[in-house]
């Protein structure tokens, strides 16, 4: 290993884990006021489609990344790792507190999308450890990356319900520009989050490749990668069990993220009208939650788990956990609301927490098995599921459009049973992934 590689020691580190950490707590921040902030500025302009436009930024975020990911890790390969996950910190910073700023809603989706745009570089992060690490530190120190995605999304809807709407809890805001927008502190945390991560990364993380050795290299152009991926993708599909592992995992992840964009759609309507009428505060903490439960199911209970029922039963499983939990949010009723919302949040928690490891393992050892490139494979699987995380919101904001208004069941409960669906048709894709052999048995 290079002395290059030597010099990044505990601090490289850290300065890594917290870039992951602060893309999910950008992700995670916005989602218990977004709803509220989409129906302050709709009003203002006379817009009527307030899930539409839920979904619409929620998306944002995940396209820009989506398309951005390739130019950065391009343009790391080129002028090195440090300086393009320093940027992107910069770009945090920046487009964090911009989107607090927010008075019009073309305005809060260019800054959600340029937030995007600069949260493009996980995928760095990732290629630096990866320059950094011996094949023994890899498998701990990519758990380092999942980890840090963990605690983000926890961090940051607790960031983002918390200390929304600042002036209407304390009398220390009124008056102040935190009381014209009343969603600017949380994101200005983050902010500050971002800025500190960036001195740390400034002094502490030193660049990972050898950047002479790199100059001869041609790179790749964007649009020849982002071709390359859909090929990749295409192609990963069309194979029988690795592809209906990919369709497995995407899926799942679609339904999945059609409750970001109607979450607190439905939580913040009157009890009047079915919803809970929940505060950003109470959702903040519903986020926070699932997070923590998260957390705690990929610490303590998926090794146990493994051991007594093998992989590749616990992939259906988790997935018919998830999907009941989806189904059932919107039949929670105001009355011991804490106590119903504990019993279906464990359920989705569990369920993703259980499914995310379990189903990255399997594949892995699927590729293996069949003789597949695993490089291939996992981009394939990321790019479809980064898909995904585009489709997933948007789908959910208009199918609560086109229903909230109507009767039951095409009504408020219609994008939960659209959750349920698309767990229903993954789970009975598991039917054809195949028993390995030394694998699957419980240990």
């Amino acid at each position: 290993m290079s002395d290059m590689t030597k010099d990044a020691g505990k601090g490289a580190l850290l300065a890594l884990f917290l870039v992951t950490m602060i893309d999910m707590i950008g992700f995670g921040i916005i989602i218990p006021f977004l709803t509220y902030l989409v129906q302050d500025l709709a009003a203002e302009e006379g817009v009527v489609r307030i899930g539409l436009w839920v979904g619409l930024l929620m998306t944002a975020y995940s396209t820009a990344q989506f398309i951005s990911s390739p130019f950065w890790g391009s343009l790391s390969d080129r002028i090195g790792r440090r300086p393009v996950l320093m940027v992107g910190l910069v770009g945090n910073t920046v487009f964090f507190t911009a989107f607090g700023f927010s008075n019009t809603l073309i305005f809060a989706l260019s800054m959600r999308f340029l937030a995007g745009v600069f949260n493009g570089n996980i995928a760095v992060a990732r290629a630096y450890i990866g320059d950094v690490s011996t094949p023994k530190q890899l498998a701990t120190r990519m758990g380092l990356i999942g980890a840090a995605f963990g605690l983000g999304f926890t961090i940051g809807p607790f960031i983002g319900g918390e200390f929304s709407n600042p002036a209407e809890r304390w009398d220390l805001f009124v008056g102040t520009v935190f009381e014209t927008y009343p969603y600017l502190l949380p994101c200005l945390i983050a902010s500050i989050l971002s800025a500190g991560s960036l001195v740390l990364a400034f002094f502490k993380l030193p660049e990972s490749i050898d950047l002479a050795s790199r100059a001869e290299q041609k790179p790749q152009s964007w649009s020849r990668q982002m071709t390359t991926m859909a090929k990749n993708s295409v192609s990963m599909l069309k194979t029988a069990t690795v592809g209906a592992m990919i369709w497995v995992t995407m899926l799942f992840m679609l339904g999945f993220t059609v409750m970001h964009a109607v979450f607190i759609l439905y939580t913040e309507m009157d009890p009047s009208a079915g919803g809970l009428g929940f505060s950003e505060q109470d959702n903040g903490r519903m986020f926070a939650m699932i997070g923590l439960l998260g957390i705690l199911t990929q610490g303590v209970l998926i090794g146990p788990l493994t051991r007594k029922f093998g992989t590749r039963r616990l992939i259906p499983f988790s997935i018919a956990l998830t999907g009941l939990g989806l189904v059932l949010i919107p039949y929670t009723e105001t009355t011991l609301v804490w106590l119903q919302m504990l019993l279906v949040l464990s359920c989705i928690a569990i369920g993703n927490g259980v499914f995310q490891p379990s189903s990255s393992t399997y594949l892995t050892r699927l590729a293996r098995n069949e003789g597949y490139d695993l490089g291939g494979v996992m981009g394939a699987q990321e790019s479809l599921g980064a898909f995904a995380r585009i489709l997933g919101p948007l789908s959910g904001g208009f199918v609560w459009e086109l229903t909230v208004n109507g009767s039951y069941p095409w009504d408020y409960h219609t994008a939960f049973h659209l959750c349920g669906f698309l767990m229903v048709v993954s789970g009975l894709l598991t039917l054809r992934l195949p028993t390995l052999a030394g694998f699957d048995e419980s240990e």
